[in-house]
């Protein structure tokens, strides 16, 4: 039998008014155009509860004791890649049974959600200290500096297939706690290496590596790209260079190259490729392209270039 839809409070409190002046329910019903059943159900219960107010409805039994929920709860707690799999077969060890989306149900109502983990550098003690480091220097640098700084990165772009992902259960905004992340590891290699810059005013140049890059070949990208780059950007006199701290890219011939150029760059902290906003343009880059489906390498260099 469907659902019939539910009185508006202010329905339900205009049966009682005219109830209260001597109308009967027949008459209330046929000027509100309710039924003499739905007007009298009212009635009843203005009676009973001094109310028009909903009342809290039983509902269902739990299926899962509170003892249960507990139990679930401490487990993704110590565990976030604990699968409902592994839960439901922990609970009919217990002696309850019940489905997957049963524990969905139960662990969001705990305020925990099923979640791709993030992927994160790896890091090591060292490296959790430059990166704290860099962020109270930086602190409160105004809107003006940051404008000011031309950002690059490599990154390679797949021809096909598709990153795994990992689920795990976590509260609201924990999603960067280590429990709930997979730590990444930087690697060579790809279909289509690229080096590109950017700064706040838009893209810069965007290149193909197509060879394996050394440090002369980086100082080669840099010598025929930054600069130019800079000049369409309309960079203001004094801009700031970031690049992070590859082995090329602090290798002392190319610290001296940059020396005798006298462009000024960033210290930067490493393996911190999430606190480069080229990340954020790589990704935008890599949603673009696989949207329009290069079937080969020489397509996917074009579609990469047009994109950008």
């Amino acid at each position: 039998m469907a659902k019939t839809k539910e009185l508006s409070k202010d329905t339900r409190n205009k049966i009682v008014d005219l109830h209260q002046v001597g109308k009967t329910e027949s008459a209330i019903g046929k000027q509100l155009g309710l039924k003499k059943s739905t007007v009298g159900a009212i009635i009843r219960k203005w009676k009973t509860y001094k109310t028009t107010d909903n009342l809290p409805r039983s509902g269902a039994p739990r299926k899962i004791s509170p003892r249960g929920v507990k139990m679930i709860t401490r487990t993704v707690s110590k565990n976030p890649r604990t699968t409902r799999g592994d839960l439901v077969n922990d609970l009919q060890r217990a002696g309850t049974k019940v489905t997957k989306p049963t524990i969905s149900n139960t662990l969001r109502r705990q305020g925990l959600k099923s979640c791709s983990a993030r992927r994160v550098p790896l890091l090591k003690p060292v490296h959790v200290q430059a990166r704290l480091k860099f962020a109270r220097e930086h602190l409160d640098d105004p809107d003006e500096d940051w404008e000011n700084v031309i950002w690059s990165d490599e990154t390679k772009i797949e021809l096909f297939g598709k990153k795994s992902t990992r689920r795990v259960w976590r509260t609201k905004n924990a999603e960067l706690h280590p429990m709930n992340t997979i730590p990444t590891v930087k690697h060579g290699g790809g279909n289509i290496m690229l080096w590109g810059c950017f700064s706040a005013k838009g893209p810069g140049r965007l290149i193909r590596v197509k060879e394996r890059m050394n440090g002369a070949m980086y100082r080669e990208i840099l010598s025929e790209n930054l600069l130019p780059s800079a000049r369409a950007l309309n960079m203001k006199r004094g801009w700031v260079f970031q690049h992070d701290n590859d082995p090329k890219h602090t290798e002392r011939a190319t610290k001296e190259w940059l020396r005798k150029k006298h462009f000024k760059v960033l210290e930067w902290p490493s393996q911190s490729p999430d606190l480069n906003p080229i990340e954020n343009l790589w990704r935008e880059l890599k949603v673009r392209v696989a949207q329009r489906q290069p079937q080969n390498i020489t397509a996917l260099e074009e579609i990469c270039m047009e994109e950008w």
